[in-house]
């Protein structure tokens, strides 16, 4: 037999080499040994901290909202077309300790911003927050340009919502020189109001201390205790059978107020702290 030449017996070599020729260490120098089945499972099986970071996050629970199945009746005072509707206004209503006016036109500030404008507004504003908040609520009137209704009216509608609370929201139209908000209360007068005048206590006293906190507008200088005043002559508040309060946000004929007034985003201040008594006194 030929011989066969150098170079064919070092491929020959090479191949044997590649082939599965047995080295000193069982495997091709310089590699790993190729991993089991077991250990490739092992190696790729996520731990458990990275499955639990992996698995879907389950959808948490909506939080409640803090004024769920509350019920808010707001009352913005007066209306923005009861100076057109005198006869209608002026109508005597029984509010039991007297007859009173219908309604008013309301008082305005020096250049003409009136009552029934700003406390519109600020109801609206008002009613917004309340409802992000998980409330019902119901206004007594629903525009700024109609007439009425008359007080006892705006009453009854507070007492058929079975309303948590109501408020009459007003400014006042003092002397220029008064300054600062009230909040008004009913007394006991052997009527429906009675038995809330307690409640109305609370709820009232809730509402100065917000009001004062967010505002930053002061006690009344001219009327009432610390900012509270309790009356017998206001059908809105004798004729009602829920809690509630009248708030006098300031007074609009003294410039400094008046000049806030005009501003929305004080307003919407106004707004917010009245939010803020509201749900005080019905989570407490």
């Amino acid at each position: 037999m030929r011989a066969l030449p150098a170079t064919v017996l070092a491929v020959c070599g090479l191949i044997a080499s590649a082939c599965g020729g047995t080295g000193t260490g069982g495997a091709a120098a310089g590699q790993a040994a190729p991993a089991t089945e077991a250990g490739q499972a092992a190696a790729t099986a996520p731990t458990k901290e990275a499955a639990a970071k992996e698995a879907p996050a389950k959808d948490a629970p909506p939080k409640a909202k803090p004024l769920e199945g509350k019920v808010v009746v707001i009352d913005p005072g007066h209306n923005g077309g009861n100076y057109r509707a005198p006869k209608a206004i002026n109508r005597k209503v029984n509010v039991l300790t007297q007859m009173k006016a219908c309604d008013t036109t309301g008082t305005s500030t020096n250049d003409g911003y009136s009552e029934a404008a700003f406390t519109w507004d600020v109801s609206k504003r008002l009613t917004k927050i309340l409802e992000n908040r998980g409330a019902a609520v119901k206004l007594t009137r629903t525009s700024n340009n109609g007439v009425g209704p008359c007080i006892t009216e705006r009453a009854a509608i507070g007492n058929k919502a079975k309303a948590d609370a109501a408020i009459s929201v007003h400014a006042d139209g003092s002397a220029p020189g008064n300054r600062g908000f009230h909040v008004i209360m009913p007394k006991k007068i052997n009527g429906p109001v009675d038995k809330v005048v307690g409640a109305s206590g609370k709820l009232g006293v809730a509402v100065r201390d917000a009001f004062r906190k967010g505002t930053g507008l002061p006690y009344s200088t001219y009327i009432g205790r610390k900012a509270l005043d309790y009356r017998s002559d206001l059908g809105g508040l004798n004729l009602s059978t829920v809690p509630k309060i009248f708030v006098e946000c300031g007074n609009m004929r003294n410039a400094t107020e008046a000049a806030k007034f005009r501003d929305p985003k004080f307003r919407q201040k106004i707004a917010v702290a009245l939010a803020n008594g509201l749900q005080h006194y019905l989570q407490s």
